[in-house]
């Protein structure tokens, strides 16, 4: 059974804060920043706590983006990535060796954790409106 870990993918404009892990197994790479459920909490109240631990900032949650199912060698992981935006506070790292506003068309530029991945190619496609091949008419191009 994979353990759940609840991702933000904060936007602000059209950029995503994206943060790199310090420490760990994972450590140097960039990921939507976010955190393990404690017992009794609802995943959102899991990325309000794990943000302001994390970062300082308050943010408010939406709605599952995507979750992502991702087995690295120290486990088997389910990521599941809930949009969000920042609402208050400035960013201090506590946990992150840094942070980044990245614009979405940009975030393959970036060394992401393996289930960061599809969770970033998604938010590039949903950016890139001229991936369906349909013009702002509906005619194709």
């Amino acid at each position: 059974m994979p353990l759940p870990v609840i991702a933000a993918i904060i936007r602000q404009d059209d950029q995503v804060l994206l943060c790199q892990r310090k420490e760990g197994a994972l450590a140097g790479k960039w990921e939507f920043p976010g955190g393990k459920i404690e017992n009794g909490e609802t995943p959102e109240e899991c990325l309000v706590r794990e943000i302001e631990e994390e970062l300082g900032i308050a943010i408010e949650v939406d709605s599952i983006y995507q979750a992502v199912h991702t087995h690295y060698d120290h486990g088997d992981f389910l990521l599941i990535g809930y949009l969000a935006r920042h609402i208050g506070g400035e960013i201090s790292l506590r946990v992150h060796s840094a942070y980044a506003w990245v614009d979405v068309g940009r975030l393959a530029e970036y060394d992401l954790a393996e289930a960061n991945i599809p969770i970033a190619q998604s938010l590039k496609e949903e950016g890139n409106p001229s991936r369906t091949g349909v013009g702002p008419n509906g005619r194709s191009d």
